[in-house]
């Protein structure tokens, strides 16, 4: 029976299926991310903390001539979707100014908080969809976002 346990000579309905936050995906993401991951030579680096859920990463940059992000690279001591989220940052943030950064950090944030929706971030962000109803996992998830602003604003 699906949905349904046998407890005794009755039947128990288990809850009603929830969008799972923990995916395939998100796990597959958050393995991906390198352990150790650093920038020899790195323009810039910060490092930021969620007291939220004490998840920490921190960000190595390097920018092009251009000012473009040529290179990312994270260090994680975080949940799985902190680590899924700077996995996907580190893939498609290459190419990217400080400014677009920003702009995604933002529209992830109000898509997260459903004051907008996923369409106005990188379609490839839609995959925390379902951590939309834990607000405990937002704060892991822009983590990233933070540590990379962080280590573009040092460089001033």
């Amino acid at each position: 029976m699906t949905g349904r346990t046998m407890r005794a000579d009755r039947a128990v309905s288990s809850p009603s299926p929830m969008p799972e936050l923990y995916s395939k995906d998100i796990l597959r993401l958050a393995a991906g991310l390198p352990h150790g991951d650093y920038i020899e030579g790195a323009d810039a680096s910060a490092s930021r903390r969620s007291p939220v859920c004490g998840s920490e990463i921190a960000a190595d940059v390097k920018l092009d001539a251009d000012g473009r992000l040529s290179a990312l690279a994270f260090r994680a001591r975080a949940c799985a979707m902190g680590q899924a989220s700077a996995s996907l940052l580190r893939r498609l943030g290459a190419g990217k100014t400080a400014a677009e950064i920003q702009a995604t950090r933002v529209a992830l944030a109000d898509a997260l908080a459903g004051r907008a929706g996923f369409d106005r971030c990188w379609p490839e962000l839609s995959v925390f969809e379902a951590a939309r109803a834990h607000s405990a996992r937002h704060a892991a998830i822009l983590l990233p976002y933070d540590a990379v602003l962080a280590a573009l604003a040092d460089l001033g």
